[in-house]
C-alpha cells in the first residue's frame, strides 16, 4: 500500500481502492475521490465559482476539513475563538511529509499562531485508513477549541444514503438502526460522559448493499467519551458526515507552546458488510488491542456475582471456585461486594481495602486457593465511583463533580469522581497498583455504573475541559497500570456496553457487552456488535438472571456464548450433576474451537430477527477449519426445511463433517452454491458443526 503524490494530488492507495485529496490554488483541501482505483494521472480538481449570493462555493465545495467562517454556511469540523476574540479560521496548504504509508498534509492560519495537520495512515493488508487531526497554538496566548473533530467525509454519490447506527439502551446494547439521509441533517451521539449503551461512535454508509454485496462506508471513532457523529445531505445531494468529540458543552483551551491530537477514526470501503466486519476484526486484533493480548486467546472465566451477589467471602467464593475448577474454567473472577463496608450498593464504593469480616486473611488465602485449582484470580473495581457514605467520600467531598450551590444527584447511590484531578487520579492508580503488586491477580473487571452529573469541576480553569480529560485520565491510568503489571488484564464495562467503542479497545483488552445475558436478546445484541467491533474482544456469558432470560436450555445458552469469548456467570452451586456436565462438554468443546471463533472470520449467513433462524459461520485464515453455529428460539408457523448454505471456504477443497447423524464430504463450492438439508424445529434448536478440511492421502 503506498502514499501516491502527482503534484497537488495526494492519492491513498489501499489493498482494493484509492482515497484522494488534493489542494487547489486557494490552498484549500479538497476531497477528491473515495472508491475504485483509477489511473493517478486523471485525478485533478475542479475550479468552481459562487452559485449566487445565497450558495456560495464554500458551502458547495467537497472539503477534506473545512474550518468555521467566512461564507460557508454549512456545517464546520473545526472551530476556535482567538485571543482577540476573532472566531473565523482561514486555513491554508503549507507542505506535506510522508513516511512509509503516513501522509501528513499542514495547513495554518493566515494570521493567527494556529496549525492544523490532517494525518492519514494506511495499513498493509486492509482497505481502513487511520486518521486524526493535530493543532498547535505557536504564540502565546490560549486559542480556544469549541469545535474539534478528528475526520470529516464527503461520500461520492448524489443519490441519498442509507446510515447505520445503533439505538439500544442499558440491556439493549447494539440495537440496529437504518436512516434514509435524503435531505438536512441526522445525528448520533452521546451526552453522558461515556459512549454509552444508545448511540454508536460510528457510521455505516450505503444505497445498495448487503452482506456480500454493494460499496459500504464506514468510519468509527477510537473514543470513549462524549462524542458526535453528524451527517448531513444538501440540495446539490453531498453527502457529508462528521464525527469526533461532542461539541455539545465542549471546550478546549490549547495554551501557547501546546499541541493536542484528536482521537483516532478508523475508516474503509468494502464490498458487503460481511467484508466490512471481517476487516475491521482483523485490523483491531493487529492494530487497535493492546498487545499483551491482542495475539492471545481469552480464557474462559467464571465470574461470581450472580451466586452471592455482595455476600462474598473466603468460604463461598473457594467454594464456587472449586465447581469452576471441575468444568474448565481458567479465569475465576470475584465480583462486588469484597471491599469496605461494601454489604450493599449504598456504601463502601471508593474504599477499596479489603473487608476483613470477609477475609480476615486477605484476599491471598483465596487466591492461592484458586491458583492451587489450576485457575488465574480476577476481581472487580469500579474505580471512577465513590458512595456517600464511605470513607473516601467523607475525607474527600470536594472529589466528586460538583457545584457548591446545587444538590449531587446520586444514581445506583454513587457519585463520580473528578477524574480531572491530579491527586484523584493519583488515588485511583495508586490503590490499584497496591492491589495487582501485593495480589495474584490477572484480571482486572473496570466498572461504571452511571453516567456524569453535576459537572462542576473548580480544578479547571476550563471546566468544560472535563469530558475529554476524564476520558484520558481513565486511558492513562489504565496504561499506566498495565505497563507496570504486564500478566494482568483488563475489562471495560460501564453498566454493560457502555464503553465498548474502538477507543477504549486502544487500551482495554476485551469489553462487557451487556448486562443482558438472555440467549434470545443476546442473538440480536452480539450481531449488532459484531458489525464493527473485534469478535475476540466480546465477552458473552452463559447465566440464570432470571429478570431477563426466558426459558432456554443450557445447551442453546452456551451455543449463543460461545460465538464470542466464552464466560459463566450461573449459580453453579445450584447446579445439577447433569448440568454441571452439560457446562463441562460445552467448555470443553469451546477450547477447541476458541482460535477460530475469536480469530477467524466471521460470515453472517442466517439472521435470527429476519429469518427466525441465526447461522453464523467463523473460518479460520488458511480455510481449513471452521465453525457453524445454528439456533433458533422457537420457528414460527412452519418448522423449518431449509438449505444450509455455507461460506468462507476453498472452493477447490473438500471438507468433512457431521450433523443431524450424518456425515457428509463434499467441496467448498457445493456447500456455497447448493448446502446440506436442514430440519430446523422446537422450542430452542441449537447445533454446531465443525468443518475440517479432508487430507489427502
Amino acid at each position: 500500500m503506498a502514499v501516491i503524490i502527482n503534484k497537488n494530488i495526494f492519492v491513498l492507495e489501499t489493498k482494493n481502492t484509492h482515497y484522494v485529496i488534493g489542494t487547489d490554488n486557494s490552498g484549500n483541501c479538497r476531497h477528491i475521490h473515495w472508491g475504485r482505483k483509477c489511473p493517478v494521472e486523471d485525478y485533478c480538481i475542479s475550479e468552481t465559482e459562487d452559485e449566487n449570493s445565497n450558495h456560495t462555493v464554500l458551502d458547495e465545495m467537497k472539503q477534506e476539513y473545512t474550518p468555521f467562517g467566512k461564507t460557508m454556511y454549512r456545517d464546520c469540523a473545526v472551530k476556535t475563538v482567538f485571543p482577540d476574540g476573532c472566531r473565523e479560521i482561514n486555513l491554508k496548504f503549507d507542505s506535506y511529509e510522508t513516511e512509509k504509508n503516513t501522509l501528513k498534509l499542514h495547513f495554518s492560519d493566515a494570521y493567527y499562531p494556529l496549525r492544523i495537520t490532517l494525518n492519514y495512515q494506511l495499513s498493509d493488508k486492509y482497505d481502513i485508513i487511520a486518521r486524526w487531526v493535530g493543532i498547535s497554538n505557536s504564540g502565546k496566548e490560549t486559542i480556544t477549541f469549541e469545535k474539534l473533530f478528528s475526520a470529516e467525509f464527503s461520500l461520492p454519490s448524489v443519490k441519498p444514503y442509507t446510515f447505520t447506527n445503533t439505538n439500544g439502551a442499558w440491556g439493549g446494547e447494539f440495537l440496529e438502526t437504518n436512516n434514509v439521509l435524503d435531505g438536512g441533517n441526522l445525528v448520533f451521539e452521546s451526552r453522558k460522559g461515556i459512549s454509552g449503551h444508545t448511540n454508536s461512535p460510528y457510521f455505516i454508509a450505503y444505497q445498495n448493499a448487503d452482506e456480500s454485496n454493494g460499496n459500504v462506508y464506514f468510519a468509527s471513532l477510537a473514543y470513549s467519551g462524549n462524542f458526535k457523529v453528524s451527517a448531513s445531505r444538501d440540495l446539490y445531494g453531498i453527502t457529508r458526515v462528521m464525527l469526533g468529540i461532542n461539541d455539545f458543552d465542549f471546550e478546549y483551551s490549547l495554551k501557547g507552546g501546546e499541541a493536542f491530537e484528536t482521537p483516532t477514526v478508523f475508516c474503509g470501503l468494502t464490498q458487503g458488510f460481511g467484508e466490512m466486519s471481517r476487516q475491521i476484526n482483523q485490523f483491531a486484533v493487529e492494530n487497535v488491542l493492546p498487545k499483551q493480548f491482542n495475539n492471545k486467546p481469552l480464557p474462559v472465566l467464571y465470574n461470581a456475582w450472580e451466586a452471592v451477589e455482595f455476600d462474598v467471602n473466603c468460604e463461598n467464593q473457594t467454594a464456587l471456585a472449586k465447581r469452576a475448577s471441575e468444568i474448565g474454567v481458567e479465569l475465576f473472577v470475584m465480583d462486588d461486594g469484597w471491599f469496605g463496608k461494601r454489604n450493599h450498593d449504598r456504601a463502601g464504593l471508593g474504599d477499596w481495602f479489603v473487608n476483613k469480616d470477609k477475609f480476615p486473611n486477605g484476599l491471598g488465602e483465596l487466591i492461592s486457593a484458586v491458583n492451587n485449582l489450576g485457575m488465574d484470580f480476577g476481581i472487580w473495581v469500579e474505580p471512577e465511583m465513590v458512595n456517600a457514605n464511605s470513607d473516601l467520600f467523607r475525607s474527600h467531598p470536594d472529589w466528586t463533580y460538583h457545584y457548591k450551590n446545587r444538590k449531587p444527584n446520586e444514581l445506583r447511590n454513587q457519585l463520580v469522581l473528578n477524574m480531572t484531578r491530579q491527586d484523584v487520579q493519583e488515588y485511583v492508580y495508586n490503590m490499584l497498583d497496591k492491589l495487582l503488586s501485593e495480589n495474584n491477580i490477572r484480571y482486572i473487571k473496570w466498572d461504571m455504573n452511571r453516567p456524569f452529573s453535576e459537572t462542576g469541576a473548580e480544578n479547571l480553569e476550563n471546566p468544560k475541559m472535563l469530558w475529554y480529560l476524564h476520558t484520558k485520565a481513565v486511558y492513562n491510568i489504565v496504561d499506566k497500570l498495565k505497563k507496570k503489571h504486564q500478566n494482568v488484564a483488563f475489562e471495560s464495562c460501564a453498566s454493560g456496553g457502555g464503553r465498548s467503542d474502538l477507543g477504549a479497545l486502544s487500551h482495554f483488552d476485551q469489553v462487557w457487552t451487556s448486562d443482558n445475558t438472555d440467549a434470545t436478546d443476546r442473538m440480536t445484541i452480539q450481531k449488532g456488535f459484531s458489525k464493527l467491533h473485534p469478535t475476540k474482544a466480546m465477552r458473552a456469558w452463559v447465566t440464570d438472571i432470571t429478570w431477563f432470560n426466558k426459558p432456554a436450555s443450557l445447551d442453546f445458552r452456551f451455543n449463543i456464548a460461545m460465538q464470542g469469548s466464552l464466560g459463566i456467570g450461573g449459580n453453579l452451586m445450584n447446579y445439577s450433576q447433569e448440568e454441571l456436565e452439560i457446562c463441562k462438554k460445552n467448555i470443553s468443546l469451546y477450547k477447541n474451537i476458541r482460535n477460530i471463533v475469536q480469530f477467524g472470520n466471521l460470515y453472517r449467513l442466517l439472521d435470527s430477527d429476519k429469518d427466525d433462524v441465526l447461522m453464523n459461520q467463523y473460518v479460520n485464515d488458511e480455510k481449513t477449519e471452521s465453525v457453524v453455529f445454528i439456533a433458533a428460539k422457537g420457528t414460527r408457523f412452519h418448522k423449518k426445511r431449509i438449505p444450509l448454505k455455507f461460506a468462507g471456504l476453498d472452493e477447490n477443497k473438500r471438507y468433512i463433517f457431521e450433523f443431524d447423524g450424518k456425515n457428509y464430504e463434499k467441496s467448498g463450492v457445493y456447500l456455497k452454491e447448493v448446502g446440506i438439508p436442514a430440519h430446523i424445529r422446537g422450542v430452542d434448536y441449537n447445533k454446531i458443526i465443525l468443518i475440517r478440511e479432508k487430507q489427502k492421502i
